[in-house]
């Protein structure tokens, strides 16, 4: 039986090969991971997660690591930096198709059927000017690609403005109908409106020869609302209100399902606000700390304050969050005394480095 469990397959290659690297490292070492927790100061259920890719280890883990295992700690320092820059990756790219994703639940709510537009019949082909994209057929829909981005369905260029500039000039009006088609469409009309006739007038004969019979009509029914309740990825247990109070990894709200919008410092310990779309709910964690530094986030009239334990990290339950989470801010507080918060990350270039945690304050 393999000691290791398989890596995530939506692992960034950077992230990959630095796990791998622990890996190898541990095994050449020979310990356990209950030693290993031992030798740096990290528990063994902290070392079990870095290792199989569920999280990021902090740098003075990395150094412990190296120490316990006779690395060289630059040289894994230097793979760790290259390995936290492609997870704040990961991280952008998990919002943009998580907002992919709710675009396509909000138009499967709304009975958007794609049938109904595959039946329509295509847009006579038309000569566009020299540099003029070609627009498409009529019931299509052609949108830029997004890089590295999985994607469960197709949103349209209706549903963000900015790429319908990039998707070319407007689709051609859709063809006249032949003349086939509205033989069809005349003959059926025809068949209705006698059917119709024939009816009213035997409901006519009816109430002459039984006039007592007459009611009132009943009234119609109101349309049945279409359905909004939300569908959740695969391996999210819960959303909104009923995720307050609950691990956010147990529940699946976390990992890839997570950004970070707002980071900052305590003395040397990192405070981070943890937001996860799919379930609406916002956590605090708290790394590179020292034992008993903690960490407190409130929101939506629910706060959740996390200890740090000897492996210097840890996170609070979840609290719901149905505003932007950029606003939501969690605090630090170590045992000496200092104080900090977290403040909004600014969005970075894709593979810019991470922007530095804000100062501490007393």
């Amino acid at each position: 039986m393999p000691r290791w469990k398989a890596l995530p397959e939506e692992l960034d290659p950077q992230v990959r090969e630095f796990a791998g690297q622990l890996r190898r490292l541990v095994d050449r070492s020979g310990l356990s991971v209950a030693a290993l927790g031992d030798a740096t100061g990290y528990s063994k259920t902290s070392w079990e997660r870095y290792l199989n890719g569920r999280l990021l280890p902090p740098q003075r883990a990395v150094v412990a690591l190296a120490e316990a295992t006779g690395a060289q700690p630059a040289h894994l320092t230097t793979l760790w930096e290259l390995a936290e820059r492609a997870w704040s990756r990961d991280e952008m790219r998990q919002d943009v198709t998580m907002e992919a994703i709710s675009v396509a639940q909000a138009r499967a709510a709304l009975g958007w059927d794609a049938d109904q537009a595959a039946a329509e019949p295509p847009a006579k082909s038309a000569k566009f000017s020299k540099g003029t994209k070609a627009a498409p057929a009529p019931g299509t829909t052609q949108l830029p690609s997004v890089p590295q981005q999985r994607r469960t369905d197709t949103p349209s260029a209706a549903d963000f403005p900015e790429w319908a500039a990039a998707a070319g000039p407007s689709p051609a009006a859709p063809a006249p109908q032949g003349p086939a088609r509205r033989s069809r469409l005349g003959r059926t009309l025809m068949f209705a409106v006698g059917a119709a006739g024939v009816a009213l007038v035997a409901g006519a004969a009816f109430l002459l020869l039984n006039p007592g019979t007459a009611k009132k009509p009943a009234a119609p029914r109101p349309a049945a609302a279409p359905s909004t309740k939300q569908v959740l990825p695969a391996g999210v247990r819960c959303t909104g209100a009923g995720c307050v109070g609950k691990d956010p990894e147990a529940m699946g709200c976390g990992g890839a399902h997570a950004i970070t919008p707002s980071r900052g410092r305590a003395g040397r310990a990192v405070i981070e606000v943890r937001y996860s779309k799919v379930c609406h709910t916002a956590w605090a964690r708290i790394s590179r700390a020292a034992p008993g530094d903690q960490a407190t986030l409130s929101a939506g009239g629910h706060s959740a304050t996390a200890r740090a334990e000897r492996d210097g990290a840890a996170y609070t339950p979840m609290v719901e969050v149905t505003g932007d989470p950029a606003k939501v801010a969690a605090c630090g507080t170590t045992v000496a005394g200092v104080k900090g918060c977290s403040r909004p990350v600014p969005a970075t270039p894709a593979g810019a480095p991470a922007p530095s945690a804000g100062a501490a304050v007393r």
